[in-house]
């Protein structure tokens, strides 16, 4: 079913096709997209949806030369495959494998590394000016979703590239819509029109023509703007400086490898429209692409099965069951997701308070903004938000809700590593960079009810504060409905032993940590609390142990071990401290357990720390 797939290792093979073979091939790398897929798990719709446009790209312009700057890459599996890495695709995303986002560090083709959104068109941009300050004649090509285009850091890009005299192409996949018919033959062939020579010519020809008579050109510039608006939405992207070209069919190989060669042509920025949709080929997929937009394993004939299971109930549904019950008792809760509904757990909220639940889209530094604005006027919002995305918007964080000490709760999942998804999504330095910020609360909890009664304190203040939970579930540990305030900025005692070792554990670090204690008779902390630090506590076990081992899921530097040292250099006590948590580098993708056990974070590798550190 592959057999021409087979003969595709650079896209310089894909080049030596016919036109004619191209749609059997778009046809093959589906087939080998579901298949791949379906053994390894990963992102899925967004992959299918994206075939036809990956191939006209590369078949069009002269890649690994030629620049294409992926967005998010949840797209990118097609690239991957045409760009040599076919024969790898059985180990995406596992330790070792391919990346599930495009690396500079895997193949030449993959010229910019993303993961986060909206960042392909200031790259792309970045990279046409390097070109042209060098002599280069080189093509390059952003590739954006309708989803990473409502990031501000989207229109900023537009905004400087548009006003500069530098060739790139803007390409928005756009598939938050069915192909409908306003985007059929007439469409595509005025796509093709406007980025065909003879338009371009008499365009150029008219700004000839019209130069010694600027109130003429200004009215043609307002005649063609209208003529083009009327078949087309571009007039936004036209006043930021672009040629718009579109709405074409972004599953018509054809008319894409047509409209972009044309296009290749042309001078100055250009922006393409192109309507895909999410799936596509792949029945199941279209018809939910939320649910296979990122997949498990699966049976290609059944699908997903549907089955959540019985199992133990994540961090995530624990923060979304909170949120529903937290709402039920104070109507000023307010719920606000950066585009992450499912993957925060706020679905069910949503449906139960809708006139209570805002997706600002992927905007993070907005939603920051958009809480403090609620919270200055009695309002008590919950900002859903990953570690790694909060990192988005740390000025707002700083700038909009510390300095002016309001009421915000930061719900902060996927703390600590995240295993498939890489460095780019892993939450290895929340702890760091939010104890720093004076009038913040942060909380860590070591099981499912402590998190719901994290949850719950925070909400109780009225000043900043971010609960940080890991990525899955816990340790099992029961789930009181009854909610109450924990004492802030104190910890407590988990296991009291008589040896010479404490252990200071900050959340999910405290399960493998009493998993450990056993071998030395070490007391464990539960410390609960980065910000307030129980400094009494760490005096406490300063003064009845010889050595105290800090661990968390985070970076050392910074982290909550050094707010450790920090309080006992206040008391001017002098004792041992080993500090425990995640490398001074990036960790790479693989298996959340095996990763967390090379960094020496689970049983065995505190066990052995200790060890080495007593002698």
């Amino acid at each position: 079913m592959t057999s021409l797939l087979h003969t595709i290792d650079t896209p310089a093979d894909l080049r030596r096709l016919s036109r004619a073979q191209l749609p059997q091939l778009t046809r093959e790398l589906r087939n080998f997209l579901v298949e791949s897929v379906s053994k390894t798990g990963g992102h899925f719709a967004s992959n299918l949806g994206s075939i036809e446009l990956t191939v006209a790209l590369h078949y069009v312009f002269n890649t690994p030369e030629d620049r294409l700057v992926w967005d998010v890459g949840h797209q990118t599996y097609p690239h991957k495959i045409l760009t040599g890495r076919r024969e790898r695709m059985h180990t995406m995303r596992q330790k070792g494998g391919l990346a599930g986002f495009p690396k500079r560090e895997e193949s030449l083709y993959d010229t910019f590394g993303v993961g986060h959104s909206s960042t392909s068109i200031g790259a792309a941009l970045g990279m046409a000016v390097a070109a042209k300050a060098q002599g280069i004649d080189r093509k390059c090509v952003a590739i954006i979703g309708d989803g990473a285009m409502t990031a501000g850091q989207a229109f900023e890009a537009l905004n400087n590239a548009g006003a500069m005299d530098t060739d790139l192409l803007v390409i928005l996949n756009d598939n938050d819509m069915s192909i409908s018919p306003n985007v059929g033959a007439l469409n595509n062939y005025l796509a093709k029109l406007m980025s065909g020579r003879f338009y371009a010519a008499v365009r150029e020809g008219g700004n000839r023509v019209l130069g010694i008579a600027p109130p003429l050109r200004e009215i043609a510039s307002k005649m063609e703007e209208h003529v083009k608006g009327f078949f087309t939405p571009g007039t936004l992207f036209e006043e930021f400086g672009f040629n718009y070209i579109g709405p074409i069919d972004g599953h018509d190989i054809d008319v894409l490898v047509d409209t972009l060669r044309n296009i290749r042509t042309l001078k100055g920025p250009q922006f393409l429209h192109v309507v895909t949709r999410k799936g596509q080929g792949y029945k199941l997929a279209e018809n939910d692409p939320i649910a296979y937009h990122g997949v498990t394993k699966f049976d290609p004939v059944n699908g997903l099965s549907g089955s959540k299971g019985g199992g133990k109930p994540s961090y995530t549904q624990i923060f979304g069951d909170w949120l529903c019950d937290m709402a039920r008792l104070d109507r000023r809760l307010v719920g606000i997701t950066p585009a992450m509904r499912e993957g925060s757990g706020m679905v069910r909220f949503e449906k139960e308070h809708p006139d209570r639940y805002f997706d600002v889209a992927i905007a993070e530094q907005h939603a920051v903004t958009f809480a403090a604005g609620l919270a200055c006027d009695g309002m008590k919002p919950v900002v859903a938000i990953y570690s790694t995305f909060l990192q988005r918007a740390y000025d707002q964080l700083i700038h909009d809700v510390a300095i002016q000490n309001l009421p915000v709760v930061f719900a902060i999942d996927r703390a600590g590593l995240v295993g498939a998804d890489g460095p780019t999504h892993a939450g290895a330095f929340d702890l760091s960079f939010l104890r720093c910020i004076p009038n913040m609360t942060v909380m860590a909890p070591s099981d499912e009810n402590e998190c719901r009664q994290m949850l719950y304190t925070a909400f109780t203040l009225d000043t900043p504060t971010a609960v940080r939970y890991p990525r899955g579930t816990g340790p099992g540990a029961p789930i009181l409905e009854a909610m109450s305030a924990l004492p802030v900025g104190k910890g407590h005692i988990r296991r009291q032993g008589a040896g010479r070792v404490a252990i200071l554990a900050f959340g999910s670090m405290v399960a493998p940590a009493l998993a450990a204690a056993p071998a030395f008779d070490a007391t464990v902390a539960d410390m609960r609390f980065v910000k307030p630090l129980d400094a009494e506590l760490v005096r406490t076990l300063a003064s009845s142990h010889d050595l105290l081992v800090t661990v968390e899921e985070n970076v050392v530097m910074g982290g909550a071990g050094s707010a450790c040292i920090e309080a006992l250099a206040e008391a001017g006590l002098q004792v041992p401290v080993l500090q425990l948590g995640l490398p001074d580098h990036f960790v790479e993708h693989g298996d959340p357990a095996l990763l967390l056990a090379e960094c020496g974070l689970d049983a065995a590798g505190l066990e052995q720390s200790i060890r080495n550190r007593l002698g």
